[in-house]
């Protein structure tokens, strides 16, 4: 005889919230990791900036390209 409950199981509530927790650990490190390219790009001279296909004013487009539609 098969039962049918509706209360959550207690590992799916586990399971959700080690996956919330590794998100946020895994948003921190593209931050970081985001951050350092941005201070990179800022330093640069507009003519480095030109070489490589940028304007000042594009360089967090550029860096959130795949967060961010543009």
């Amino acid at each position: 005889m098969a039962s049918i409950s509706d209360v959550p199981h207690q590992g799916n509530l586990i399971v959700r919230a080690a996956t919330a927790f590794w998100n946020g650990l895994v948003k921190l490190g593209e931050a970081g990791a985001r951050t350092k390219e941005l201070e990179r790009l800022a330093m640069m001279s507009d003519e480095d900036l030109a070489k490589r296909g940028l304007r000042r004013e594009d360089i967090v487009l550029y860096v959130y390209r795949d967060r961010m539609a543009y």
